[in-house]
This record gives structure tokens, sequence and C-alpha cells, in this order.
């Protein structure tokens, strides 16, 4: 599933008549290159959540004759963010594993690897993270597994269980979940990815998997954007 509903004001004035995922990037857009990038890795079915400028992605999608994928369009009237997203379309799942992905991110990331890792150490859910600067860190015990989160301006912690010690790591926004931990999703509401593994982490096996070794921007800005394009297409 990849995220691409957002409002995308930090990518003004882009998105003051486009979405961010038809943010344009090199000689595509950042769907278009994401949805090859996926493709290329083995991935033939996706969701793709839209709300504003929603008819521009359909459009989009159309004229590109979906990229020869099997692709579903999950327009939501009103934003429900992440984890209300995907409980929002949680029935058209057709597998048992569902990779969450954020559309304004460019990665390397190796979604085998990700897979095998997520099967190898029996996870529900495992999250690509990265030692990098941010904001907000997710907290992660001595087994990599998540335990918490911070928020380094204001130094709010939220803790899943007693833990002491932890790590703090960037989530990359690229999850893989088991499909039946959704069912923990009750309602559907506006709610975040983030918030719901806050939710259920205690019960829950959320992994870390670091994939520090692999190219990774949040192409949330237009500078950022920016440096991500000039990357990717002056590096192949």
């Amino acid at each position: 599933m990849l995220f691409s509903a957002g409002l995308g004001t930090r990518l003004q004035p882009l998105t003051n008549s486009l979405p961010k995922a038809l943010a344009p990037f090199g000689n595509t857009t950042l769907l278009g290159y994401n949805l090859k990038f996926l493709a290329s890795q083995g991935i033939d079915s996706f969701i793709i959540n839209t709300h504003h400028f929603h008819d521009k992605i359909k459009e989009y999608l159309k004229k590109n004759d979906y990229f020869g994928l099997d692709i579903y369009i999950s327009h939501e009237n009103k934003l429900l963010d992440t984890a209300g997203g995907v409980a929002y379309v949680k029935q058209k799942i057709k597998n048992s594993r569902i990779l969450l992905y954020n559309v304004d991110v460019i990665s390397g990331i190796d979604i085998k690897n990700l897979f095998d890792y997520h099967i190898k150490h029996n996870a529900d859910i495992t999250l690509a993270i990265r030692n990098r600067k941010t904001s907000r860190y997710l907290l992660f015990d001595s087994n990599d597994r998540m335990t918490g989160w911070k928020n380094k301006k204001t130094g709010e912690i939220k803790l899943c269980n007693n833990e002491k010690h932890y790590k703090e790591l960037a989530f990359s926004g690229i999850s893989l979940v088991d499909t039946c931990v959704l069912n923990e999703i009750k309602t559907i509401e506006k709610k975040s990815l983030i918030s719901f593994y806050l939710d259920i982490c205690k019960d829950k096996k959320i992994l870390a998997y670091n994939h520090g070794e692999d190219h990774w921007f949040d192409c949330g800005t237009i500078e950022k954007l920016k440096i991500a394009e000039n990357y990717i297409f002056n590096n192949n």
C-alpha cells in the first residue's frame, strides 16, 4: 500500500495544483518511481489511497496503463491518516502480509531481505529503521523489539512497558505487517500507524529492521526532493 492521500503542505507550491504523489521526480513522479521500484522487486499488486487532487492520480494511472500492475485506488473523502487508511481497505487486502510504504520516501531497501527478516524472527510487524537524526524516534530494546516513542523537541516519551534501557532509531516510513494484526484497528477513524503501533507493541512483536546501508530519502520538502532526485539520477 502506497500512502498517497496527504495534502503535502511542505511541498507547496507544487501541491497547490498536484497531489504530492505526482510531484515531479526526474522524468517521472514520486508515485511512478515507487511503483516501478517496488515492481522491480516482485510486487505486482498495490493499494493506493487518495484524497488531495485524487482525480489527477486516477487519470495519471489510467494514462500509464496502471504501469501493468494490479492497482486498487482507495479514495478517502476525508483524510484518515495511515492507520485509518489501512483500516478503510483491510477487506481488500488479499495476502497474509502487506507492505506499507510512504509515497514521499525514496529508498534502495531490499524488500526480500526485509521479508526474510520478518519471517525468520516470527514478527507481527517489522519496521524499517535507520540510525539518523530526527526529532521523533522509535524506541527499541536490546532484542530490537519496539518499546516506545520519543519526541526529542518536547521530551515527551510514550512507553509500551517498563523498559528503562532502549535504543533510539528513526522510522523510514516502511512497514511489513501481518494482515491479521490489522484486526486490532477496531474503528475506521483518523489515526497514524505510529499511534497504532504504540497501542499494540506491548502484546505484538514489532521488530526493527536496520537498512542503514541502503540509500533513503524523505522527499517531504522541495529541497529534500531535489537532493533525492540528484542522487538517484546522478548515480544510475
